[in-house]
């Protein structure tokens, strides 16, 4: 309607005036500028690197003629009333040859993009033929369109990612001085290039979605992707420039400069042609004058209006043919750099504009959903964050609403919803779930091989920055990890005996994804103290033999449970009881452990006196004596390993197990048994810190009862103050002294063990050899079975050996026998030197290139190597053992230390 308006206005004056459509002249300039601009077009309409080419035809098909109807109604003929019939006929050629640029395209084009029926003076133009052709036309075009997009978005993302690798390239360089003509041109190609492809995504991007919304068709999910990538590319065109805009603000300053100087070079030497010529006329005359205002408007700043005058004055500067065709042509090129250039960060703007995507956001879930499935690219998101920010400017001018701020807030909730369904809360859901599975994974339940079901690496949305829009920053990682904590804290709350499980779930969260998560703290206190000391104190002979020792953290831990946990017993435990029951119980546990070390060293005696037994340590004995100053006084590992063999002969149990293994079983559990017994009193002094650490000075307690005495208090005052005197000074005496556990129980056993009644025993020094290889060879066993499915028999600790084998040699007094032996550094040497021959073997069998063979020979230096370990290993545990038994001195030393003490 506005564009009919326009053109059907009086031109002429009605007060006697100028008359235009009488003015002859005005007619033909009129035409001839169609005529030229229309032939400059027309070779190159459809070329992208044409950026007006459709708009100019658009323009002059308005100007000249609004529809190819019966009625030619353009500006040219409103004014003139003639028309051109071979110029027509031209323009109707190329409408044809182009679907896009339909006569109904140029009314839908100038009309706002409004369907022909709601422009009713565009639609009674046509007759219904025309539009059933027009429609038609269209519709092929949009089929056309639709199969080929997938295939424009491919050659774009090369030809984007491309001119964005040039780009980065050519502006990180510095200008070289000698060259410095060719870097400015260099680098106003490259803007020209990436404002050309811009507009091309723009053109596509918008006559595809508006056709389709005036056509009223669906879109095809493929469409729908194609489009938003290449909506993606047009933002990173204009992140492009942004990213470098300072660069290139100083580069564009320096182009227009230089295509300032180009022009005016080519203005110059017409000018001169113009002087040359002696012949003087008016026309001339205004010629060289348009050439000198040309000249003169381009001496300063590029500015809009000194651009209109340029172009203005060269319209009559280039008359006469001031100008050879080799000379406009290139002039005209450098004025359309000097246009670009000089507006070129409005202009990439205006282009890379997406506010039409407002009307659109309904591909923005098929988007989404896309995004979520191809996690490796989730880094556009930045990018169509970006175009749907590009919708703001627009709505805060709407006017249909007392605030604009309404449909802002409004336009806000909508991307939000979209954006938490199609992929915040997916992908929620998703991490939770793969938590789940991994952590639960020996319950089997579903299928989770990657080349079968296959796999999504959602990590990479962790690494994404924080997304801009409206006033907030979206960071799908603090999202996700919010979500997590609140689902686990929540969870742990019901059911607080899945603590254990959730905090695995956190842990892995961390390790796999990289979320920061929150510890819950849950439960904030103790739920139950491990196993009471009562029950353990009734019943030690069943929790030495299922439980475990570790010396250095001084924890029980559970052999083996049904559950898909182990239990463990610290000091913490211990401590919690000796509250709960008293101090007192720690001397009663202690004596339900003599009576149980009672029995088992009545087992123990059994065994040494076995004739089989004490016959081989007989002859044990006096083999090690005879070879001992051949040996360099070392015990000989073939020995040990060799009694370690032989007593398999004399029978096994039905689970396969040695008398040996047997042995080595009950001094585990007499370790465990004294490991227990320190336990009870480290529980003790914890306990003890514990209650007295709100005594201010241990070395200065006040004497409550007599202070109340003295301030003649009741008497039942005066009883409460002597029963917290006790109470203080039983605490004192126990936090400062303790009770020396290990000494009484080395005390109470020592004589009977040094008696010569049980002279059997004296052999056991002899039989530690074989016991340690036997360890070893267990211990590695129960660790190999850590990486085995099926965990049965599996441990990594039992340091109750450890301690057993120190506890008896010390009630045997056989520490410097033991030693004699020189047994550990017998086995060091053993193993070192078969690792070196192995390694040795290695180096000579690399050159034969024998795969099978290197292989064996490494398994074999593996085993030696974690043999030594394990012997290393049990060496340190025994070391550390004794020095709770006072290794260092004799039982003779001991007994004159005592003798010297008493005596004082």
């Amino acid at each position: 309607l506005f564009i009919q308006a326009c053109i059907e206005q009086q031109f002429d004056s009605l007060n006697g005036g100028v008359s235009v459509s009488k003015n002859s002249t005005f007619a033909e300039e009129f035409a001839h500028t169609l005529r030229t601009a229309f032939a400059n077009v027309e070779a190159k309409l459809g070329n992208a690197g044409s950026c007006f080419s459709c708009q100019l035809h658009c323009f002059s098909n308005c100007l000249y003629c609004l529809c190819g109807s019966k009625i030619h109604k353009g500006v040219f003929f409103q004014i003139f009333r003639t028309v051109d019939k071979k110029f027509y006929k031209s323009l109707l050629d190329v409408c044809k040859k182009v679907p896009a640029i339909t006569l109904t395209a140029n009314i839908i084009w100038f009309a706002d993009n409004f369907l022909i029926q709601k422009i009713p003076a565009a639609a009674k133009l046509l007759d219904k033929k025309s539009i059933h052709t027009v429609k038609a036309q269209r519709e092929n075009f949009l089929q056309q369109r639709a199969q080929s997009l997938t295939k424009d978005m491919q050659s774009y993302y090369v030809f984007v990612s491309s001119w964005m690798t040039k780009m980065e390239s050519i502006l990180s360089k510095e200008q070289r001085t000698t060259k410095f003509s060719e870097d400015l041109s260099n680098r106003c190609n490259v803007f020209i290039q990436g404002f050309l492809y811009a507009y091309s995504l723009s053109t596509i991007i918008k006559t595809t979605m508006n056709l389709y919304m005036s056509m009223q068709k669906p879109m095809t999910k493929t469409s729908v992707k194609a489009l938003c990538r290449l909506v993606e590319l047009m933002k990173a065109i204009e992140h492009m420039f942004y990213r470098r805009s300072m660069v290139v603000a100083d580069s564009v300053t320096h182009i227009t400069q230089h295509l300032q100087y180009q022009a005016l070079h080519s203005i110059s030497v017409a000018k001169k042609r113009v002087i040359s010529d002696k012949k003087y006329s008016e026309q001339r005359l205004d010629v060289l004058s348009a050439l000198v205002l040309a000249e003169n408007t381009l001496n300063g700043p590029s500015t809009k209006q000194r651009r209109l005058i340029v172009s203005l004055a060269l319209s009559v500067g280039t008359q006469m043919k001031t100008f050879k065709d080799e000379e406009l042509i290139p002039l005209q090129l450098v004025l359309k750099k000097l246009d670009m250039i000089s507006e070129l960060t409005e202009r990439v703007r205006a282009q890379c504009d997406c506010c039409f995507l407002y009307w659109h956001r309904a591909i923005f879930p098929i988007y989404l959903d896309d995004v979520y499935e191809n996690a490796v690219d989730s880094a556009r998101l930045h990018y169509m964050f970006s175009a749907l920010r590009d919708c703001v400017p627009a709505m805060m001018h709407a006017r249909h609403l007392d605030s604009y701020e309404v449909l802002l807030e409004c336009y806000d909730k909508e991307i939000m919803e979209v954006l938490n369904e199609h992929l915040l809360d997916k992908l929620c859901k998703e991490i939770e779930k793969d938590l789940r599975l991994s952590v639960h994974t020996h319950l089997k339940l579903d299928d989770r091989n990657p080349f079968r079901v296959g796999m999504k690496d959602l990590a990479h949305f962790f690494f994404l920055n924080p997304i801009r829009f409206f006033n907030r920053f979206i960071d799908i990682k603090a999202y996700v990890t919010h979500y997590l904590d609140k689902t686990f804290y929540n969870l742990t709350t019901v059911a607080l005996h899945d603590w254990a499980t959730y905090s695995e779930m956190r842990n892995l969260a961390t390790q796999r994804y990289g979320l920061s998560m929150t510890e819950a703290h849950l439960p904030s206190q103790t739920l139950e103290q491990g196993l009471d000391v009562l029950e353990i104190m009734r019943n030690i002979h069943v929790f030495v033999s299922r439980y475990l020792y570790n010396l250095n953290n001084q924890i029980f831990i559970e052999r083996t449970s049904n559950n898909k946990h182990l239990n463990t017993i610290n000091i913490r435990h211990i401590a919690n009881s000796i509250r709960t029951h008293g101090t007192g119980i720690m001397n009663t546990t202690v004596n339900f452990t003599y009576q149980f070390l009672r029995k088992k060293f009545y087992i123990f005696s059994q065994f040494m006196y076995d004739e089989h037994i004490k016959s081989r340590l007989i002859k044990d004995i006096r083999f090690f004596r005879e070879v001992k100053d051949q040996n360099d006084h070392k015990y000989p590992f073939e020995r040990a390993d060799k009694f370690n063999r032989g007593i398999r002969k004399l029978g096994i149990t039905p689970d396969g197990q040695s008398y040996l293994d047997q042995f080595r079983q009950l001094i585990s559990q007499i370790g465990n048994a004294m490991g227990y017994v320190r336990m009870i009193r480290s529980g003790g002094l914890h306990c003890c810190s514990s209650a007295i650490r709100f005594v201010p000075d241990l070395e200065d307690i006040v004497n409550f009862e007599e202070m109340v005495k003295e301030e003649g208090l009741s008497e039942e005052t005066q009883k409460a103050a002597r029963q917290l005197d006790s109470v203080l000074s039983d605490l004192t005496r126990n936090f400062a002294e303790g009770t020396e556990y290990f000494k009484m129980l080395v005390d109470v056993f020592a004589p009977e063990f040094r008696s010569p009644k049980n002279k059997h025993l004296r052999n056991f020094y002899i039989i530690v050899p074989p016991l340690t290889l036997n360890f070893v060879e267990h211990s590695i066993s129960c660790k190999e079975k850590l990486n085995k499915k099926n965990k049965s028999g599996s441990a990594f600790t039992d340091d109750g050996f450890a301690m057993g084998m120190a506890y008896i040699l010390k009630l045997l007094d056989q520490y410097q026998e033991f030693d004699s032996l020189h047994w550990f550094q017998s086995v060091r040497e053993k193993y070192v030197k078969e690792i070196r021959a192995v390694a040795k073997q290695q180096n000579v069998q690399s050159t034969n290139q024998d795969e099978k063979l290197l292989q064996t020979m490494n398994l074999t230096h593996k085993r030696l190597e974690v043999c030594l370990q394990e012997f290393e290993l049990l060496y340190f545990s025994l070391s550390s053992a004794r020095i709770f038994f006072r290794a260092d001195k004799t039982a003779a030393e001991e007994s004159q230390e005592k003798k010297e003490k008493e005596g004082e």
